[in-house]
């Protein structure tokens, strides 16, 4: 087979697929042509899961897979809505053209390709969370956590492109959450003087957190908004520094190979959020603000105070996780890449045997890979399903999806499928 290639480098020009479809939509939808669209990627993780909300270390890198949103105002144009409360209005209207003639101003209208579905709300919707539910709800969610913050926002109209896959754990959430807020920003003129960037990751899990209500940690966010072309984001969940990690794959003849497990990867299961209670629970017990402040040579100890197995298995990811994290960071500083391997690798056995929070399929994933010639392979996003990532040599990658696929057909597993990432850039406007 011959993968495809998610490449680093120059975005797709306005006559990219995706941001073509989203700008038709949007002219087919309103009757004329957006202001503008703005995109924001999906993103893979290579190491560090389940430590962003333990104030802990990540290491993720964007993908060119993104979600573009055309956008332009409101018809008639001009209202804005400012920060704070607004006067009661109507419930959010579903499904397209049974939205007469739009919200009453200030509202917002919004398309999607991918459900096919017209959702329109206003600034009282956007202000009671949860009264806008679904996909509708990360929008409605970004609009609330600005209004929340003071900001302005200006009514508007919006149509949604996608190439994110949902449910793959490649962060299509984020990617609609940063897509939307980089376009409000600017149809609002909240520029990066008034809504820095590295401020904007904050604001957009704020929606997912207190508007969708998915308690997910900033690791999506930062990574879709910060991310630079062929560098990796280290970020410090806790301070939310960051440091652009340079993760040159092509001059090391290496690739990620990622594996689409084809298994579902819901957040919202309830299993996501009780691992976040266990580890905020361990941290009480231990007496520190987050497991981020158990050392791993402090471990053993710490571990000893716990007061069950599960617990101490939880906390041993998490800790184990973050120092992988580092170690990760300084191979690749020093141009080791293939070095890593095993620390993937690593990860994906604490995953499965302390965090519990992989499945059959990406365990035989991970396993086949390795099998196959890569240097290292685990899952990445919050698990239960999702995605699989293998870091191999380039010209491997075939031979080693070819070992996947053939170990998903000894199993009785639908088709996986495939493709092979390089580090992109965060959110922006492209047209």
């Amino acid at each position: 087979m011959t993968l495809p290639v998610a490449a680093g480098g120059p975005r797709d020009s306005d006559a990219g697929p995706v941001t073509r479809r989203a700008h038709d939509g949007f002219q087919q939808r309103y009757g004329v042509p957006p202001a503008g669209s703005w995109a924001a990627p999906g993103r893979v993780n290579l190491i560090g899961e389940h430590t962003d909300y333990n104030d802990g270390f990540v290491l993720p890198f964007a993908l060119p897979h993104r979600t573009v949103v055309a956008a332009g105002p409101a018809e008639p144009a001009g209202p804005t809505a400012q920060g704070g409360p607004a006067a009661p209005a109507g419930p959010a209207a579903q499904g397209g053209p049974a939205a007469q003639g739009g919200p009453a101003e200030p509202g917002w209208t919004v398309w999607s390709e991918q459900s096919g579905e017209e959702i329109a709300f206003s600034a009282a919707d956007a202000d009671r969370p949860g009264a806008v539910d679904g996909w509708g709800g990360y929008v409605a969610g970004v609009v609330w956590a600005l209004r929340e913050a003071g900001y302005p926002v200006p009514a508007a109209r919006m149509a949604i492109a996608s190439d994110v896959p949902l449910g793959a754990g490649l962060s299509s959430s984020a990617a609609l959450e940063a897509a939307v807020l980089t376009a409000l920003a600017d149809l609002g003129g909240i520029g990066p003087d008034r809504l820095p960037v590295d401020r904007r990751p904050a604001l957009a899990q704020r929606a997912e957190n207190g508007y969708a209500g998915v308690p997910c940690g900033i690791m999506d966010q930062s990574a879709s908004i910060r991310c630079r072309a062929g560098h990796a984001l280290f970020l410090d969940c806790r301070s939310l520094d960051v440091d652009h990690v340079p993760f040159d794959l092509a001059a090391a003849g290496l690739a990620v190979l990622v594996v689409d497990t084809r298994a579902p990867h819901r957040h919202v299961s309830g299993e996501y959020a009780a691992r976040r209670a266990a580890c905020e629970r361990a941290a009480g017990l231990l007496g520190v603000p987050a497991l981020r402040d158990v050392p791993v040579d402090g471990l053993p100890a710490a571990l000893d105070r716990l007061p069950d197995d599960p617990t101490r298995r939880r906390v041993r990811h998490v800790v184990t996780e973050n120092h992988r994290v580092r170690e990760t960071v300084t191979l690749l500083r020093s141009g080791r890449v293939r070095e890593i391997g095993p620390l993937l690798t690593a990860s994906h056995a604490s995953m499965r045997d302390d965090f519990e929070i992989t499945v059959p399929e990406v365990d035989v994933a991970v396993t086949a890979a390795l099998a196959g010639g890569a240097y290292g392979a685990r899952m990445t996003g919050g698990g239960f399903g999702g995605c699989v990532l293998a870091l191999v040599d380039a010209d491997a990658a075939d031979r080693v999806a070819a070992t996947v696929g053939a170990a998903y057909a000894d199993h009785g597993f639908p088709p996986p499928t495939f493709f092979t990432a390089l580090p992109c850039a965060g959110a922006e406007r492209i047209h």
